[in-house]
């Protein structure tokens, strides 16, 4: 009687065993619409060589400047309606430095900004990217002398300068494959 119950029981061991290792339900095949439906995405953009990891580096460094400049436009503009004149003058004062401050910023990023790192479709985008930097500089070195004079008219000709370097950003990353960002 021993004997059946131990083949009984290693019986049962073998079978809960072989139960434990089953991995569970067959996978589901995917249809043929799904599978072709991955294939219609665009292709990765080609890593970048030296030349454009360079280029993308400067327009990180110089992104920083223009960053600068948009907050001293964003206090002026808070100030706008402001009838304290000393709040005026603190922001115009602000802008003023932080256009300085840009100014370095961005120099620094241009210099390592060469549009003849991409290839010629690519390389009018980049060449507009840093003609719109070249004129944000120059509007920076105007913007840290005259700001505190004149906050407004200052203001708004950085306004539309910052305008048009995001709108050369914008078609830069268009060109380049990235997306573009808010």
């Amino acid at each position: 009687m021993r004997s059946f119950t131990t083949v009984l029981t290693l019986g049962f061991l073998g079978v809960s065993h072989a139960l434990a290792q089953d991995s569970g339900p067959a996978p589901i095949p995917i249809p043929a619409a799904a599978e072709s439906g991955t294939a219609s995405l665009p292709p990765a953009p080609p890593p970048p060589n030296p030349l454009q990891d360079r280029y993308l580096q400067g327009l990180r460094t110089a992104g920083r400047g223009v960053a600068q400049i948009k907050d001293g436009i964003n206090r002026v503009m808070r100030t706008r309606g402001a009838t304290d004149t000393a709040q005026v003058r603190v922001a115009a004062r602000r802008l003023g430095a932080l256009c300085g401050a840009a100014r370095g910023f961005i120099t620094s990023g241009r210099g390592q900004m060469e549009p003849t790192a991409y290839q010629p479709p690519t390389r009018k985008p980049a060449r507009d990217l840093v003609l719109q930097l070249d004129s944000l500089a120059v509007a920076a070195k105007t913007c840290q002398v005259s700001a505190v004079k004149t906050p407004t008219p200052v203001t708004t000709d950085m306004m539309a300068r910052v305008k048009s370097y995001e709108a050369a950003v914008a078609a830069f990353r268009t060109a380049i494959g990235l997306p573009n960002r808010p």
